[in-house]
């Protein structure tokens, strides 16, 4: 089994720091944000559900619940099986290395793809897209969730990681390709200083981590962060 399926773009921050990554999947949107608007749109109870760089499959116990069968695929080697020990008492669940260019499953098998944090710059990815549309059966639904850069104390952070990054553009390419916005504003939580901190290190340069920090001390409630988000989705 090869470390990294050919054609993957490597992830900096999960592909390095699994163990911190683990800490900001359990930040991210206690309130449930995300899944009630993907819900709203088309749920997946009964549903046959692919998590598109599933990583250590942290998202993919939470699709099992209503799921009838959940298959995460992964590049990363390491990953993959992280994510395979976390869900080997899961019935009707599977984990697979692949890259999304090249998933490894039939045409129309699933009814529901999910792809978090997987798909942030629109254009490049246009390979992986057709493969999503070759594997997502009729009645089925796409959901992409990525950053909203234009707002949010979350986007204002991204944008000075990236200060090349064009959101419009990266807009264009989502609505050029048939996909819906529902933008949406989640958080992060934190338990403690010191996860923030370190999640804050796996997200952005060094210099701009510290000034993240430093700007959060100075809140009444320094380990809420504000995060906006956008939920592409295209139903087929």
């Amino acid at each position: 089994m090869p470390e990294i399926a050919r054609g993957a773009v490597p992830s900096p921050n999960i592909w390095n720091s699994p163990h911190i990554y683990e800490l900001e999947n359990r930040a991210v949107d206690p309130d449930g944000v995300l899944a009630e608007a993907m819900r709203a749109i088309r749920p997946w109870k009964g549903a046959d559900v692919l998590d598109v760089g599933c990583g250590t499959g942290y998202h993919l116990p939470f699709f099992a619940e209503e799921a009838h069968r959940v298959i995460g695929v992964e590049p990363h080697a390491g990953l993959a099986a992280a994510a395979a020990r976390r869900a080997r008492d899961l019935p009707g669940v599977t984990v697979r290395v692949g890259a999304a260019q090249d998933l490894p499953l039939p045409d129309a098998s699933v009814d529901v793809a999910h792809a978090r944090w997987a798909y942030f710059f629109g254009p490049g990815c246009e390979p992986g897209l057709a493969e999503l549309t070759r594997v997502v059966r009729r009645g089925g639904a796409i959901f992409i969730i990525d950053n909203d850069a234009t707002r949010s104390t979350f986007g204002r952070w991204f944008r000075r990681s990236l200060p090349k990054y064009d959101p419009q553009a990266v807009e264009r390419f989502w609505t050029r390709h048939g996909f819906s916005r529902e933008p949406l504003t989640i958080r992060w939580s934190f338990q403690n200083r010191d996860d923030l901190k370190a999640v804050l290190g796996i997200e952005f340069p060094p210099d701009l981590a510290e000034a993240c920090l430093r700007e959060q001390d100075a809140k009444e409630d320094p380990l809420e962060v504000d995060y906006a988000v956008n939920l592409w989705w295209r139903c087929l």
